[in-house]
Formats: structure tokens, C-alpha cells, sequence
């Protein structure tokens, strides 16, 4: 992994060598998440592929930093420290609320004529252009916790411990107030391709609005279908690592 002294490691993050590899993957977490989630993604790629997983700040070693609460400011953030990596071609990688910073970040990549993904691989999330009114980060924590429950995106037995739960509880419902007062700009559109993945019963995501992204590409659109839930990846890894090695295929 990545020195801390380096500034950018605290937002960038190796878990294994691959600095030098010819083509890059970064990968952008859901909600509450973290780049710890993506180990599994850079074992599978790396060393061929320069694997970079996104820490957002609130954290794990970063949670004494405040919460990013708006997509608009976090996308910034992040479009900042990818321009400061060595330009080589790239497919972004986002689950749930990562799915949207991805496409954010992307769309201003395309906008600065620069680290421009050549595809988004968009997982687990409905189209930017599609509404829910979804009020998670209102909730008090029995509520926040009841939702993680029912999308099954963490460990059950992390619900009984209550440090745990504690020092994790800003991250996830600042994230959740950052994405359910996330709002597209209409008509806003990438030019790389997109391809979307998503759980058959995914209680947040309908195939419809998952398939809606394809209203945001002026590029090439796949969409695949797993079965499960919100976290199908968890169940399908070898599957959906197949799904982003055929978007090096294509690069």
C-alpha cells in the first residue's frame, strides 16, 4: 500500500504493486464503505493492472476527518487527485454510491480533456437520472442500521458490537445524506462507454432503473444481470472481475 506521507495515499490506495502496470482500475465504494472492500478486486487484477481503491475521508484511518456530505464537492475531490497520477488508460469501478461518483469524476475527466476513463463499470445502483425519496440519513441509528440489515452489505455480527458500530455510524450516514440529496444535472451525459451490473432482488435498484443508464453514455452500453441483492458482487467476484477484465479487452 502506499506510503501515508504521501498526501495523495491518503485518498489513493495500493494493495499490491502495480504502479507500473500498462492499464489502471480505480475503484469507488459504496455508502459507509471503504477501500479495504476492493482487496479482493486488486488481488484479482494485480500485478497486471494498476488497482487503486478510494478512501473517502470519515473512515477507518481517516475517521477523524469529517465526512464529504455532497457528491458534487466529493467527485471534485477526487477528480483532484486522479489528475496528479500518471495519465494511462482506465476503467473506473463503482458500487451503490460509488456507481454515481464514478460518473461524476468521470464526467469532469472528460470535461478537463485529461485521466479520462475509457469505460464505467456502474454496480448495484439505479440510473443518476432516476429519483427515490430515500431518507436513511435521517433515521436514528436503529433505523440506519435496519437498512444495512436489509441490503446485507455487512457483516451481521459487526451489528452486536457497539464500539464498532459507533466509530462507523458518521461515515455510513454521512455518505447516505451525500447520495439521497444527490441530484443529476439534467441531460448530464459521459462519453465513455457504460456497462451496468445488478442484482435480480436488489431492493433498492429495479432492472429498469439500472437499465436507465444507458440514457447517460454517448457510448457503447452492456447490462448484466446477477442474481441476489444489493451486494450480488460479493456472491458473483470471479463473475464480476470477468465483467471488468472485458473492458481491458476493449482499451
Amino acid at each position: 500500500m502506499n506510503g501515508m506521507g504521501n498526501p495523495a495515499a491518503l485518498w489513493l490506495r495500493r494493495f499490491h504493486p502495480g504502479a507500473s502496470a500498462p492499464v489502471r482500475l480505480v475503484c469507488f465504494p459504496h455508502a459507509g464503505g471503504s477501500a479495504s472492500f476492493y482487496r479482493p478486486v486488486s488481488t484479482h487484477f494485480s500485478p497486471g493492472v494498476d488497482v487503486i481503491a478510494l478512501q473517502y475521508p470519515g473512515r477507518q484511518d481517516r475517521r477523524r476527518e469529517p465526512c464529504v456530505e455532497d457528491i458534487g464537492v466529493l467527485a471534485d475531490l477526487i477528480t483532484d487527485e486522479l489528475l496528479g497520477l500518471e495519465d494511462r488508460p482506465t476503467v473506473f469501478f463503482g458500487h451503490s454510491m460509488g456507481a454515481v461518483l464514478a460518473f461524476e469524476t468521470a464526467w469532469r475527466l472528460e470535461r478537463k480533456g485529461t485521466h479520462a476513463p475509457r469505460a464505467l463499470v456502474a454496480s448495484g445502483r439505479r440510473a443518476p437520472s432516476t429519483t427515490r425519496a430515500e431518507t436513511v440519513h435521517s433515521r436514528d441509528d436503529e433505523g440506519v442500521i435496519a437498512e444495512l440489515m436489509l441490503l446485507n452489505g455487512t457483516n451481521v455480527r459487526l451489528f452486536d458490537d457497539d464500539e464498532i458500530m459507533r466509530m462507523a455510524m458518521p461515515a455510513i450516514r454521512g455518505d447516505y445524506r451525500a447520495i439521497e440529496s444527490y441530484a443529476c444535472v439534467p441531460g448530464r451525459r459521459v462519453r465513455c462507454p457504460i456497462t451496468v451490473l445488478t442484482g435480480d432482488a436488489d431492493p433498492r435498484t429495479s432492472l429498469a432503473e439500472a437499465r436507465a443508464w444507458e440514457g447517460h453514455t454517448d457510448g457503447a452500453f452492456r447490462f448484466a444481470v446477477f442474481s441476489g441483492g444489493h451486494f450480488f458482487l460479493s456472491e458473483h467476484q470471479p463473475a464480476v472481475c470477468e465483467e471488468i477484465a472485458r473492458e481491458f479487452e476493449a482499451l
